[in-house]
């Protein structure tokens, strides 16, 4: 196929009916980068021959070397139909547009599905057919369920069965029947769930209601008097039935939901069998088409049989259920009709005893298809190359794929319509979100008056060389790009000859050093020499990887950068949004960049000029007020980085080239984290070794640009909290609950320690006056600096102990939250939190003096956990 220009896929971005933005979700190694060679093939990037074996999206070395996907790569594909508005009308030419973008299946880069799935408005997962359903199968499942994308199921490596399992065509069916209920087991799991939890809150909802009706009714027998106590009476605002159950505006039973579209079945056509290392796949549908005639049964009839428990009679060609076989054994009619004719062309290429195939089965499958085989394929004799020709033009895999996407999964305006209201009511601060944005939104506004929203789910690094901008089309240098090269080359040239005349020891190799550094676009006649070891010569640049919602956005445009920890109830409270200028739009094409100048709504864009402003995710909002929070942490599921190790470069001097890299891997990573302990380590956490590996080489090779040394791997152990009715016995029931008792190997100390959960009252006093527990440890660092120094005042050393510790109450602490609490002293702290702990019904006796005995709060001397001396003489500071 013709490659696609780029100008015609820019404008395709503007039928937005035509657009589909979909993922590739799958278990590592189920084939998802090779199916996806299989649909850039049918765009002219990549060679057919190739499909499944050049893996095009994995662009870095080390994803080729593995051979698994690390990162999410995008890539916008042309695909045109011939579609009928009515049965009888004349197939017309629609073109469309597909988005796609591959996602790794590794569970270090599960970060990376969540990425994906945002973007999109429906999902492609894959399954293995002889592996079947693993665990981040499992995963990507679960994913498109809480994203609400609706999925297409793919049965990939289908010859596996053939080739390896060496199974008959009826093996082969009930195989992939127990395939498809082990998906669409998973599938009811998280409809039940979700069931069960609306079912709770719609029995919470009327017990509420309930208690609110009794409290209104006890509350009007008490002003109209005694005598009415004994006849209750129904309020005009809430009505109850004889059994009290309230009437308003909640429903007396709880109403089911369909789960019928949430299965998979071929029979629906959301089932595609494919290979796509052999370039095929089809649904029942297809062969519905190609059996229409010969069978004389309609197609629609047909789409409905082939899959189950249905059986063709042979001589009068009548579709017979399981009820009708009257001992007669007969096979399938999935298994006649499509499996047995996929069996017969592995047959007839691959098969035999020297693995030849057999040649006549070969031509007479050929004929019957009406396929042509150029002759340069049949004198080669190559059995793969045969078996793909055939394949590739009876049942090419992109045709069967991408129909089914066009035909099965949303545009974005039908999908934002479904998926919008409830991304936006989840998103913080919900109520406050302005109507006008949230219409924008909900109703696919594209205009340019319109809103702008755009989530941005991770930065990209791009090397400079590989922007458009930096980029020389055609290969060959224009006549002023020629002249502008040997303009820059004479006055290198120049100046090397002056600063050798000077010192009279002209050196021509340093006059060659200068020729090989001069480039286009240098500021070389500046006159400042810059040295490649100074300055990287390919440095690297973040890209926005976005999704845009509502409105149009084009280079130039001011635009608001709303940080994960934004609120529209608060829109201006630290750390405040940033407003950037848009430098750059760009289509993402996989390896390669294409300059854009505007993007309407509904597409996936790459955004440049975020850099320094997006830290890993952000949304994008003309408007500051009312905006919404797409990217708050509560709704990107991530997985928590656990591997943490310590950098230090080889040699010293890169200390600084290090933490700029690091700094620079943590917004490109949205994995990665980046801490600087009290000793001064710098420590970076990741999902995995894996993940941990590929880190370290990006930072060697493309961040930092210096050698690291990295310490042993930590995975650190973490203990997790449950009630107390779930905890298991003591161990010594002779001690209470929570307690642990340490003797030191001298048998001179013991150290008894028991933990007891704090009453809520006092952990929400704690939490609210976070500042001023901060504030008061400011205070006792002062107090004893003074004492120990006594040399200023006692008010100048309090003040200036509070600054070193960065200690601002009211202010924003090191992550941007704002601290709570009034400003108090020590005497008021200790009276109110007394006061608390004296509130708590039934076991004043257990927290009396605590407050006396406190000698520290955490975590980090400010949260909501307190550390009480309990030995007799107080040898503990308080």
């Amino acid at each position: 196929m013709p490659v696609v220009p780029p100008e015609k896929l820019v404008k395709l971005q503007h039928a937005a009916d035509g657009v589909r933005n979909i993922c590739i979700l799958a278990h590592v190694d189920h084939g998802k980068t090779s199916l996806t060679d299989a649909l850039i093939a049918t765009n002219g990037i990549i060679s057919p021959k190739l499909a499944g074996k050049i893996r095009y999206l994995d662009s870095r070395p080390d994803e080729q070397l593995r051979g698994i996907t690390m990162e999410s790569s995008a890539i916008s594909l042309y695909f045109s139909l011939l579609r009928r508005n009515a049965p009888d009308a004349t197939p017309e030419q629609k073109e469309y547009l597909i988005n796609l973008i591959d996602s790794p299946g590794h569970i270090d880069f599960s970060s990376e599905v969540s990425i994906a799935s945002r973007l999109c408005d429906g999902a492609v997962v894959l399954v293995d057919a002889v592996e079947g359903v693993c665990s981040q199968t499992v995963t990507v499942l679960r994913q498109t369920w809480v994203e609400k994308l609706k999925p297409l199921l793919v049965i990939n490596k289908m010859d596996r069965l053939i080739t390896e399992l060496k199974m008959s065509p009826g093996e082969a069916y009930t195989h992939l029947g127990r395939l498809i209920e082990q998906v669409n087991a998973v599938m009811g799991s998280f409809f039940q769930g979700e069931r069960m939890e609306d079912d709770l809150r719609w029995r919470e909802r009327v017990e509420e209601r309930v208690s609110a009706a009794k409290a209104q009714v006890e509350a009007q027998d008490t002003t109209n008097g005694a005598d009415s106590a004994r006849q209750p009476k129904q309020s005009s605002e809430i009505r109850q039935d004889e059994d009290g159950v309230v009437m308003s505006s909640t429903p007396a039973e709880y109403e089911e939901k369909d789960d019928e579209d949430i299965y998979f079945a071929p029979e629906n056509n959301n089932v595609i069998f494919s290979s796509a290392i052999d370039g095929w796949a089809f649904t029942p549908r297809q062969f519905a088409g190609l059996y229409e005639k010969k069978l004389g049964i309609k197609r629609s009839v047909l789409e409905k049989v082939l899959w189950g428990d249905f059986y063709l009679e042979p001589k009068t060609k009548r579709v017979l259920g399981s009820k009708h076989l009257k001992g007669r054994h007969l096979k399938p009619m999935f298994v006649q009709l499509v499996l047995e004719n996929i069996w017969a062309v592995y047959e007839a290429t691959m098969g035999g005893n020297n693995g030849k195939g057999d040649p006549m089965l070969l031509e007479k499958i050929t004929k019957s298809l009406s396929i042509t085989i150029p002759p340069h394929i049949l004198r080669s004799r190559d059995p793969r190359a045969l078996l793909t020709t055939v394949f590739q033009s009876w049942l090419p895999l992109s045709t069967a794929l991408l129909v089914s996407v066009i035909e099965h999964l949303p545009s974005p305006p039908v999908a934002q319509a479904s998926r919008v209201p409830a991304l936006l009511d989840s998103s913080p601060g919900a109520t406050s979100i302005d109507e006008k944005v949230r219409t924008a939104m909900t109703r696919f506004q594209k205009n340019e008056q319109d809103p702008v929203v755009a989530y941005v789910s991770k930065m990209v690094s791009v090397p400079e060389s590989e922007l458009p901008q930096h980029k020389r089309r055609g290969g060959a240098m224009t006549a002023e790009e020629a002249q502008e090269l040997g303009r820059k080359k004479r006055a290198e040239i120049a100046r090397a000859q002056a600063a050798s005349a000077e010192t009279d020891s002209a050196d021509l190799n340093s006059t060659t050093d200068a020729l090989g550094r001069t480039a286009i676009g240098e500021a070389g006649a500046s006159g400042i020499d810059s040295s490649s070891e100074e300055q990287p010569s390919d440095p690297e640049h973040l890209i926005g990887f976005a999704r845009l919602y509502s409105g149009t956005l084009a280079v130039g445009d001011a635009i608001y950068v709303l940080p994960p920890k934004y609120t529209p109830a608060n829109p201006h409270a630290p750390p405040e949004p940033k407003r950037v200028t848009i430098t750059a739009l760009y289509l993402l094409m996989g390896r390669s960049l294409e300059p854009l100048t505007t993007v309407p709504a509904g597409n996936v864009v790459g955004i440049g000029g975020l850099a320094g402003a997006v830290m890993k995710s952000a949304t994008l909002c003309s408007t500051l007020e009312g905006a919404p929070n797409l990217s708050s942490s509560a709704s990107i599921s991530t997985n928590a980085p656990i591997v943490r190790v310590a950098l230090e470069p080889v040699f010293p001097a890169d200390l600084d080239k290090m933490v700029a890299g690091i700094k620079m891997l943590e917004q490109a990573d949205p994995a990665v984290l980046y801490e600087q302990l009290e000793s001064g380590e710098h420590v970076i956490l990741t999902a995995g070794e894996l993940h941990l590996e590929r880190c370290l080489k990006d930072l060697r090779e493309r961040f930092a640009r210096c050698e690291i040394q990295a310490s042993e791997a930590i995975v650190p152990y973490r203990e997790g909290i449950v009630r107390q009715e779930e905890m298991n016995p003591p161990k010594d029931p002779n001690l209470p609950r929570g307690t642990v008792v340490g003797v030191t190997t001298s048998r001179q100390v013991t150290v008894r320690v028991r933990t007891r959960p704090l009453p809520a009252a006092v952990t929400d006093f704690l939490v609210k006056n976070s500042g001023a527990v901060k504030r008061l440890y400011s205070e006792r660092k002062a107090e004893e600096e003074s004492k120990r120094s006594n040399t200023a005042e006692e008010g100048d050393e309090q003040e200036h102990e509070v600054e070193h510790d960065g200690v601002d109450v009211g202010g924003a602490d090191d992550n941007g939250v704002l601290e709570t609490g009034k400003i108090m002293s020590m005497a008021d702290f200790k009276k109110q939190l007394t006061a608390v702990f004296a509130e708590v019904k039934g076991e004043k006796e257990v927290w009396a003096n605590v407050v006396e005995n406190t000698t520290a709060f955490g975590p980090r001397r400010t949260g909501p956990n307190m550390l009480i001396d309990a030995t007799k003489g107080g040898i503990c500071g308080k």
